[in-house]
């Protein structure tokens, strides 16, 4: 694509594209440049907020197991593995240090790789991550995971989705029956019941058991040199990444900040649920301005 320039890397395990927009040479540039990063979403869910952001250099990447990246192995993908990926990313790129928002499993994952090399990352906002690990309600939460993983293995795409969308909309603390309940219609949700067969999705499968349980490293989150922010959606109030997101600021002493929106509120029509692009891309810009 015109004014994009992608590079692909070799990291252990898999084959990684990233792109560049803007010039990582220009004066400035790595106190400008921002990484935008999701889980398991690709770099295609960021193109209308990297539109947003053309006063500064912006690199998107496609995780290891979705878009135009290949797996050369099959071995388990965590948090820990998506953060030495980014950190060799990084490394590729040959800037001193770079700015990240991590928006879902990404921030899960930018927070994974501020507590191993906060040496590379200036400004993180981590985005509503959802990490059950720090909620009340976890043990009914990661029961609800497990059901949503071994139905999508039982039943397929449509069934799972729909315990998934039926999980992460839900306000409050999970009821501990959660997981007994009757089944939502995928229909209700405009999805197919029908199995394809398929089993691949990135969300899911594994993922949906080894991401929402991972255990942040608060103490070295809390020593990086790293400026960090903890970001939920005005409209995301008391589902779980929200609270998620309000719990992991409190342990690490610092407030949350609210952006326009829900958990997609940077998205454009990329995947026909649009949120607030322009006006979350200029309470991103503030954050990484302001330092």
């Amino acid at each position: 694509m015109p004014g994009i320039e992608t590079r692909i890397l070799d990291v252990p395990g898999a084959r990684l594209r990233y792109d560049i927009r803007g010039d990582l040479s220009a004066p400035g540039a790595a106190e400008r440049a921002v990484f935008l990063i999701g889980s398991p979403m690709d770099a295609a869910g960021f193109g209308t907020l990297a539109g947003y952001l053309t006063d500064r250099p912006v690199v998107t990447y496609d995780p290891r197991h979705t878009g135009r990246s290949e797996r050369t192995d099959d071995a388990e993908v965590t948090p820990d593995v998506h953060a030495d990926d980014l950190h060799r990313v990084l490394d590729d790129l040959g800037l001193p240090m770079v700015n990240i928002f991590g928006s879902s499993g990404g921030a899960i994952n930018g927070l994974a790789l501020v507590a191993a090399h906060p040496e590379q990352v200036r400004i993180l906002v981590a985005h509503e991550p959802p990490t059950v690990s720090v909620l009340p309600d976890r043990e009914q939460l990661e029961a609800a995971c497990r059901d949503i993983h071994h139905t999508y293995l039982r039943e397929g795409m449509g069934a799972a989705m729909a315990r998934f969308i039926a999980l992460t909309s839900h306000t409050g603390e999970l009821p501990a029956d959660w997981s007994e309940r009757p089944a939502p219609d995928p229909a209700q949700f405009g999805l197919s019941a029908e199995d394809d067969g398929s089993r691949d999705d990135p969300l899911l499968g594994p993922a949906m058991l080894t991401v929402p349980s991972y255990e942040l490293d608060f103490d070295a989150l809390a020593a990086a040199s790293t400026t960090i922010h903890l970001a939920a959606g005005t409209e995301s109030e008391g589902q779980m990444t929200a609270r998620a997101t309000r719990e992991v600021a409190a342990r690490l002493g610092i407030e949350p900040v609210i952006f326009p929106g829900d958990h997609g509120g940077f998205l454009g029509d990329e995947y026909g649920m649009p949120g607030q692009p322009a006006a979350f891309a200029a309470k991103l810009k503030e954050l990484l301005d302001a330092h």
